[in-house]
């Protein structure tokens, strides 16, 4: 998933090059994914979807890598747009099935606090990802070259996690009876999931423009083959970290703090486009993007423990519209502006009030235990 998914950022400044596209069309394609995991968030979410979660689960990760692969093989706007439309909808499936099935093995066997290497996996896509990209950049690939590599890398994993991730045995999916009252929603998932999509407006700015940011800067352009991996290497054990913070001041309040470094990295990017900035900000993003991530399922999952994929599920919608609008208005104001410094403020905003909506009503955690 973290190829698959984030990948786009690093080959997008190859691809602007020899394609010409504008920055418009760049976040119109990012979009396009957005689109797609807010979809397969929703059909995630059906109580009776045919078949096991490991099947859906395996059978994404499989349309993931082969759509990555495929983005190397088409040449149109459409053709990457159809084929960023189903790889995210496959990534949705990848999170939210793959979460709720490896979350309940682990709570099953009493190792919940294994979760953080589930959600870390992420990072090491990610960093694994641009290794790749800079490799096969500097002995001379072109685009089309660089989504088929990463594209194979990540069907080359796939096999691992077949074995990683056996037959269903411990925790069996639990049928959901036609006749059984329709549950109440939580209370507090609605403003979760509102969270949750200012956290996806307020990242996917930086997420998915920071390496085309980097090589436009000429001070900060000899940065551009390591930046995309210290945002990877910074997510590994960035959910390891947020989780404890959320057993020691609670998820809501670990949620919230980390929603303001994210805020001052986005910031960062867009104001201070040096060699420093751009390390403070890949550094800000990547220790915190996927810790929040982690944090709302927490939350999610204590506001509906009877019910966590349909709670994961709207969590992530929720943060899916968040990233749909994300790029296209970063895309145009980009273009408008000529400059990073509107989108970057634009999404610090969102996070800032992500950051005050979620600890609302909540009570302060005490710091002991």
């Amino acid at each position: 998933m973290g190829i698959g998914r984030f990948v786009y950022t690093p080959i997008l400044p190859a691809m602007i090059e020899a394609l010409d596209l504008s920055k418009a069309e760049a976040g119109l394609i990012a979009s396009a994914n957005f689109v797609g995991y807010l979809a397969g968030a929703l059909v995630a979410a059906a109580p009776r979807l045919p078949g096991s979660r490991r099947a859906w689960f395996l059978g994404a990760l499989l349309l993931g890598a082969a759509t990555t692969a495929a983005m190397g093989l088409v040449g149109s706007l459409w053709g990457f747009l159809l084929l960023r439309l189903i790889g995210g909808t496959a990534s949705a499936f990848v999170l939210v099935l793959g979460s709720d099935l490896i979350l309940d093995r682990l709570a099953a066997v009493g190792r919940g606090s294994l979760s953080a290497l589930h959600f870390a996996g992420v990072g090491l896509g990610i960093a694994a990802s641009a290794a790749l990209v800079t490799a096969l950049e500097a002995a001379g690939a072109d685009w089309r070259g660089l989504w088929v590599a990463v594209g194979g890398a990540a069907a080359a994993v796939v096999p691992v996690v077949v074995w990683l991730v056996p037959a269903e045995a411990v925790a069996p999916a639990r049928p959901v009876s036609v006749d059984a009252p329709v549950a109440r929603r939580p209370s507090g998932l609605g403003r979760l999931a509102l969270c949750h999509g200012l956290f996806g407006f307020g990242y996917v700015a930086t997420a998915t423009f920071l390496v085309a940011v980097v090589r436009a800067s000429p001070e900060a352009r000899a940065l551009e083959p390591v930046v995309w991996l210290i945002v990877g290497l910074a997510a590994l054990p960035s959910t390891a970290a947020w989780g404890w913070a959320g057993t020691r001041i609670g998820p809501r309040w670990a949620y919230a703090a980390a929603c303001l470094l994210e805020a001052l990295g986005v910031a960062a990017g867009g104001l201070w486009t040096t060699s420093a900035g751009a390390l403070l900000t890949a550094a800000l993003l990547g220790g915190t993007f996927m810790g929040i991530t982690a944090l709302g399922f927490a939350a999610a999952r204590a506001l509906a423990p009877d019910d966590q994929r349909r709670a994961f599920a709207l969590t992530t919608a929720g943060f899916g519209v968040g990233q749909i609008a994300g790029p296209v208005m970063d895309g145009l104001l980009l273009d408008r502006t000529g400059g990073f410094a509107a989108p970057s403020l634009l999404a610090a905003a969102a996070l800032l009030l992500a950051a005050s909506l979620i600890t609302r009503g909540e009570p302060r955690a005490s710091m002991e235990g």
